[in-house]
């Protein structure tokens, strides 16, 4: 049996495989260290704007503060247009610890089902809206209570006197401009949102950060318009009285400066009420006075009396056929109310010949007439820079067939706006000079500064001054005072106008007695004219003559505009009247206060004709009011208010600790 013996392995060989291992080790921690200073240096060199913002955000919080928006005022400084606070609650469900509670609660104050606020806690987002733009006095009592998981956020809520609706617009939940003026002039209103850093501490409390940049909010300019308040409540009060009156499809009407070219009102019917949306239809929102085309009728006279006047040097008393009442031309008829024979022009136009305006017109031709047309206004926008204005529609002569020019004699195949029918009357009252119609006055900055200023601006010299002087005295001076515009007429204060009866196209004819336009144009005082004014009824139902639904209304929109407005009184150098309260209106509604703070309630009484007495801690919230809202006072009544800090300070600890994650 033999002996077997382990032969040792070499010392070599066992250090050698100790120093792989020892140089394998040695390797894998030096791409250790490596992956190490790479990383470092990854975080603290490369990407250290990266990890800077992350640490940041788990600490610092930004909130946007919103800018104010602009206000819109009339042309004495009155607010049409104002931005309120308001309130807009949110939550994060993940955070609301007991939501059927929430639910209740949210419920009970604002009247929408339980339900609905459950769905939007179940939601798996980390923030939704609950309610928006709520007024303060609704919000106060949820804004005053700690309901984990729930935050609010004060937003700018957008209140209107409620006048020139159509005109001024709207803006939408964040404060945008969606119509209007409040849309055309969004960048100046709006103004630049501020940014406020906050950093958080261990336990929670944020405070502002001492190292970062706090961007303050700057307002939005204020843009002061041309209107008149007072002037444009009682337009938008007699067009819908015309509207009920004749049972009419719509009325618009138009009072401007006929110097300066300077828009004193500018009213449409049906409106809507601008601080109560439900219901709104897009038919309500258009501002029809420029943005609907008619076919004008015998205000489109003042062309071919125009004309006549300058080009054929015609004067009031030429004798002129009237052939009997009818005149035919190419296989139509065009008919008069009465058989006129020979008569004078002047009486051609007072009675509002049609036969005569179209054989005028035919003797003035075609290119003559587009001529004067155009010097009007007409076929053209008037460059008053409102959102969806029309150019109307005037062909030009190439396109014209054989019955164009005398059916245009008296306004037909012609297209225009109220306001291009007003631009043309006014030019006549400013001694034949066209100037552009304007309805912004300045837009100022937070400074008081003005950042733009609108000057009248003549756009054409349209007629000879003596032709216009001429036109308004022996024509349409003549019209109000013994022709169609008789009930046009303004008692003290001499008128000069024309009535416009014009069919409407119905299903491609001019058939039916329901589709009219009704109008009345005209200026006033006649011998140093001031101011012109349009009145225009769509459709009238009871009754479709201008004689008798437009110059009615016209008198007294002109005749309450006089009355109240001491501008107008300086203007014309007449005497104030006794003060007499034209508007029809002694009583007012008093508004719900509580919450408000006391400058807003302040604006919100004078707004409706009331006052503020405060008591209690100045500069403070409204508690409560002497008188009831809802109830029905006196103009000038005294509103008894108790202010205290309480709730206000209340809001601001909440907001400051819950608005994290607010969406902006």
């Amino acid at each position: 049996m033999n002996d077997e013996r382990t032969t040792p392995e070499p010392k070599g060989t066992s250090d050698h495989e100790f120093g792989l291992r020892l140089g394998v080790m040695a390797a894998l921690m030096l791409l250790f260290f490596l992956a190490i200073v790479s990383k470092l240096l990854g975080i603290q060199v490369f990407d250290v704007k990266k990890y800077r913002a992350k640490a940041s955000r788990q600490y610092e919080v930004m909130v946007t503060e919103t800018a104010r928006r602009g206000r819109i005022l009339d042309r004495h400084g009155r607010p049409l247009a104002e931005s309120v606070e308001s309130i807009s609650f949110y939550a994060d469900p993940k955070h609301v610890t007991d939501p059927g509670a929430a639910a209740q609660l949210f419920s009970e104050t604002f009247g929408k089902s339980r339900r609905h606020y459950l769905d939007l806690f179940r939601k798996k987002r980390r923030f939704v809206w609950l309610e928006r733009n709520v007024p303060v006095a609704q919000a106060a009592k949820l804004m005053s209570q700690k309901i984990k998981g729930i935050g609010f956020r004060r937003e700018q809520h957008r209140y209107y006197l409620n006048v020139g609706a159509q005109l001024i617009g709207l803006t939408d939940r964040d404060n945008k401009g969606i119509s209007g003026l409040e849309k055309s002039f969004d960048k100046e209103l709006r103004g630049r949102d501020g940014v406020r850093v906050f950093q958080r501490s261990a336990t929670g409390e944020r405070y502002p950060a001492p190292d970062a940049e706090q961007v303050l909010p700057m307002n939005g300019n204020d843009v002061t318009l041309t209107i008149d308040a007072d002037v444009q409540g009682i337009l938008e009060e007699e067009i819908a009285q015309a509207v009920a009156e004749f049972k009419a499809r719509s009325a618009m009407g138009i009072v401007m400066d006929a110097r300066t070219g300077e828009i004193i009102a500018m009213a449409n019917h049906p409106t809507f009420d601008m601080n109560r949306r439900s219901g709104l239809t897009a038919d309500q929102m258009r501002n029809r006075a420029v943005t609907d085309m008619f076919e004008p009728g015998s205000t489109f006279k003042i062309v071919m009396a125009a004309a006549a006047t300058e080009a054929l040097q015609w004067r009031a008393d030429r004798l002129v056929d009237g052939h009997g009442g009818t005149l035919t031309l190419y296989g139509k008829h065009i008919r008069d109310h009465e058989p006129f024979e020979t008569i004078t022009f002047q009486k051609a136009i007072i009675e509002s010949s049609n036969v005569v305006a179209a054989s005028t017109a035919m003797k003035v031709g075609p290119e003559v007439f587009y001529r004067y047309a155009r010097a009007l206004g007409f076929g053209q926008k008037t460059g008053v820079g409102l959102i969806g204005e029309s150019g109307g529609r005037l062909k030009p002569v190439s396109r014209w067939g054989s019955l164009t020019l005398p059916w245009m004699g008296y306004g037909y195949q012609v297209m225009a706006t109220p306001l291009q029918v007003l631009q043309a009357y006014a030019t006549m009252a400013n001694d034949g000079a066209r100037m552009r119609p304007f309805v912004i006055k300045s837009v100022t900055g937070p400074d008081g500064k003005k950042v733009m200023e609108n000057v009248p601006l003549k756009v054409a010299q349209a007629l000879k001054p003596e032709t216009a002087r001429y036109m308004a005295k022996e024509y349409f001076r003549a019209v109000v005072e013994k022709g169609t515009g008789k009930l046009a007429a303004i008692e003290g204060i001499p008128v000069a106008g024309k009535t416009g009866t014009a069919q409407k196209l119905h299903n491609g004819s001019y058939q039916g007695w329901r589709y009219y336009v009704a109008s009345f144009a005209g200026f006033f005082p006649c011998d140093n004219p001031q101011y012109a004014a349009i009145i225009v009824v769509d459709e009238p139902q009871t009754e479709y003559y201008a004689s008798a639904v437009a110059a009615p209304a016209f008198s007294r929109v002109c005749g309450r505009a006089l009355a109240c407005s001491l501008e107008m009184q300086k203007r014309l150098s007449m005497k104030a009247p006794e003060k007499e309260l034209l508007d029809r209106v002694s009583t007012v509604v008093v508004p719900d206060l509580k919450g408000l703070r006391e400058s807003d309630a302040a604006k919100l009484l004078e707004w409706n004709g009331l006052k503020l007495e405060p008591f209690g801690s100045s500069g403070g919230s409204v508690t409560s009011q002497s008188i009831a809202p809802g109830s029905k006072v006196e103009k000038e009544t005294k509103v008894r208010v108790r202010l205290t800090k309480r709730v206000q300070q209340v809001m601001d600890t909440k907001q400051d600790r819950r608005a994290d994650g607010a969406a902006r």
